[in-house]
C-alpha cells in the first residue's frame, strides 16, 4: 500500500508539472510582452546637466506603425512655469523643428541647443520635455547648467 501511494504521488506531480522536454522548452521561450508595454519610449537626455546643447532620444514601437501609419511626432521644451520655451531639432542630415512632423519608427534623436524661441539663451534651471506621438504623452525633466563667468 506504501508503495502503491508513492507512485500515486509522483504520477499526480508528473500530471501537474507535465513532461520534463516541455517543462525546458517553456523555461526556453522568451516571456510575452505585457500588454501595456510603452509603445513609445523617451529615454533620458545626455548629458544632464548639460551646458551648451543637449540630445533627447526617443522609440517609436513597430506596432505604432502597422498599415504603414506614419505617427505625428511633437518635442517640447517648458521651463517651470509650464510655459513651451523651445522646440528641439530632429537629429537628420536636414535638421527640421519638432512639432507635428510624421516620422517612421525606429530610434530617433532630438538635439536642444539651450535657446528659447526668440533665440536668446535658456536661464540655468530645470526644464521638462514632453515627447507627443499621436496623442500619447510623455515627459522628462533636465537641468540647463550655465557657466558662471568670474568679474576679476
Amino acid at each position: 500500500m506504501v508503495r502503491f501511494a508513492w507512485t500515486g504521488w509522483w504520477l499526480a506531480l508528473l500530471m501537474v508539472a507535465g513532461p520534463p522536454a516541455e517543462a525546458q522548452q517553456a523555461a526556453q521561450a522568451p516571456p510575452p510582452q505585457a500588454a501595456d508595454s510603452p509603445l513609445v519610449e523617451l529615454r533620458d537626455n545626455y548629458p544632464n546637466p548639460f551646458y551648451a546643447s543637449t540630445t533627447i532620444p526617443f522609440t517609436i514601437r513597430p506596432e505604432v506603425c502597422r498599415d504603414g501609419h506614419q505617427p505625428t511626432v511633437t518635442l517640447e521644451i517648458y521651463n517651470v512655469l509650464a510655459q513651451v520655451v523651445a522646440v528641439p531639432l530632429l537629429a537628420e542630415q536636414t535638421p527640421r523643428r519638432l512639432q507635428r512632423l510624421r516620422l517612421p519608427c525606429g530610434d530617433h534623436e532630438a538635439v536642444w541647443d539651450g535657446k528659447l524661441l526668440d533665440g536668446t539663451d535658456a536661464t540655468t534651471g530645470i526644464y521638462w520635455y514632453h515627447l507627443t506621438v499621436d496623442r500619447r504623452r510623455q515627459a522628462n525633466n533636465m537641468i540647463l547648467q550655465r557657466r558662471v563667468t568670474s568679474s576679476r
